[in-house]
């Protein structure tokens, strides 16, 4: 053994003049080293995959979409043109010159273009005069009709400000003096209108325009205004809006089957430029509603929170692998189904360190949504789609188990390996995984949960937190509306105008029929409008 603890091979020579006790003292170390060398090839396999991941992250695509290479024996363009030599160039051949005729322009030809909706959107109208008549008699010329052209134009700031001119009467009879009071806001004693109430929290919240920028823009427009204000004008709405948003909840807990995952904001300070990180715990129901429940941490109580003690019979409850949702379908006896997506996603990382059998897997799972987009295409509902994946999805999945229970057999794969961990993930799940198979109503995966839930990760890289939890609650109210509005197909700038300006009217007892999901059917033929609409600028 050299000076630096590491073993070496012994000749026949060396091998004879060491003893006994010495032999056995070598073989313990061989032993020992190969122990540490094989610790070391599983670290390093393990710190390969996570410094792979990492680069995917910050400099490739996030898109988890699996392209299948081409037969082998056919090659790319690229590579035809990297086999010729250098010398060597493609035949070539001369073609006969022409001219290419360029192609009219709509808006000079008269003809209407399509890239606006004339029933929402402003148009204003500039007439030109022809040069060809200046100077010359109405009798000289006759006017046979006109072509139009439309250009997209811009101010700077489309903020309007409404002057109500009352008038101050002054009665002969008996000389009382009267006056129209002003319009009151929906913010008692706010200067804001309901359309700037409605804007502010749709740029905020559906196109991640923090406040900040929407006041530098305000300022930029000729408005003196502060900052606060605008942050009590979101929590003010927000407040107004909360009763709905219980609404919206109830509905959703209501559900058969409901869909639930968890996703971080920094929310509220625990000193000097330092934030508490929170959770939004979104819930979508079966009726195509979301809504963002805030709470203070990721633990597992916050799913009983949300969801309620009692959920209705035969609850399905359909989530991640987080265990927070196994302890709360355990308490309280609905079945829990897993999504085939977050399988996926661990195999689909498994391809690096074992390609060809995290492919399979891969090509397994791809025949499973197939299915469902057969299902999809041909129309199926009810009972002859449910037929459809037992007589299609079932016994590939039956299969990708076998499969599984295969490569464990098999012993050849280090417990570290992240496509052991991807099988392992799966096995373990897979009565979850099944449910999908048996009820119509269970999505086989929650990506329409994580498209509605997107808003959060989109808003939070703009406005980056909440200052306080508050905050963030209101977020979560406002959110929850206006994704589910987008939903629904419901304008969410129509829908928060007349909702602010309805909810104080409304009975509460019928405040259900103000969620985005009623309102579309009771109010939005002849919504509240701001008296801006009104106005002819």
């Amino acid at each position: 053994m050299n000076s630096t603890g590491s073993a070496r091979i012994l000749n026949a020579d060396e091998a004879a003049a060491l003893a006994p006790a010495q032999v056995v003292e070598l073989s313990r170390e061989l032993v020992t080293t190969n122990e540490q060398l094989a610790a070391m090839q599983e670290q390093l396999a393990g710190l390969q995959h996570q410094l792979d991941w990492f680069k995917r992250q910050v400099f490739g695509q996030k898109s988890e979409k699996r392209i299948v290479s081409g037969d082998d024996a056919q090659m790319s363009l690229g590579e035809l043109f990297a086999t010729l030599p250098e010398t060597e160039q493609a035949p070539s051949s001369e073609v006969a010159g022409h001219r290419r005729r360029q192609r009219a322009d709509p808006a000079e030809s008269g003809e209407p273009l399509s890239f606006f909706d004339e029933s929402r959107v402003p148009v204003e109208t500039i007439e030109l005069s022809a040069p060809e008549i200046e100077g010359l008699d109405e009798s000289e010329y006759e006017t046979i009709g006109h072509k139009e052209s439309y250009r997209l134009a811009q101010r700077p700031g489309s903020f309007v400000v409404l002057k109500y001119r009352r008038p101050v009467v002054k009665m002969k009879r008996d000389e009382t003096i009267h006056c129209p009071a002003a319009p009151e806001s929906v913010i008692r004693g706010s200067r804001a209108d309901v359309s700037f109430i409605a804007g502010l929290l749709i740029d905020k919240l559906l196109y991640h325009l923090p406040l900040y920028r929407q006041h530098q823009r305000l300022i930029d427009a000729g408005f003196k205004l502060s900052r606060p204000w605008l942050t009590q004008l979101v929590h003010l709405a927000a407040a107004l809006l909360e009763p709905i948003y219980e609404a919206q909840l109830d509905s959703i807990r209501a559900s058969r089957v409901k869909a639930m995952d968890e996703t971080p904001i920094k929310a509220g300070r625990t000193g000097q430029g330092k934030m508490k990180g929170g959770y939004f715990w979104p819930i979508y129901g079966e009726r195509d509603e979301i809504c963002f429940v805030f709470h203070e941490s990721r633990k597992r109580q916050h799913v009983e929170q949300t969801l309620g003690k009692d959920p209705p019979p035969g609850s399905v409850l359909l989530s991640d692998g987080y265990n927070a949702y196994a302890h709360y379908a355990q308490k309280c006896g609905l079945t829990r189904a897993q999504c085939w997506a977050h399988a996926r996603r661990k195999f689909f990382d498994a391809r690096r360190i074992e390609p060809e059998r995290a492919d399979l897997a891969l090509e397994m799972i791809g025949r499973l949504y197939a299915v469902e987009k057969r299902i999809r295409e041909d129309g199926l509902t009810d009972q002859a789609a449910l037929a459809r994946r037992r007589e299609h999805a079932k016994p590939v999945v039956r299969a990708f188990f076998t499969w599984i229970d295969q490569q464990f057999e098999k012993q050849d794969l280090l417990p570290s390996s992240p496509l052991t961990a991807a099988m392992a993930y799966a096995r373990e799940r897979r009565a979850g995984l099944e449910v999908y198979l048996d009820d119509i109503e269970v999505a086989i995966d929650t990506n329409h949960l994580e498209r509605a839930l997107r808003v959060i990760p989109m808003g939070r890289k703009n406005w980056l937190f909440c200052w306080t939890e508050i905050g963030a609650h209101y977020v979560g109210i406002v959110q929850s509306l206006l994704s589910t509005c987008r939903l629904h197909d419901v304008d969410p700038y129509d829908y928060l105008v007349d909702v602010l300006q309805r909810i104080d009217r409304h009975p509460a007892a019928d405040v259900a029929q103000l969620t985005p999901r009623l309102w579309k059917e009771h109010f939005a033929d002849q919504p509240l409008r701001s008296d801006i609409s009104t106005t002819t600028g």
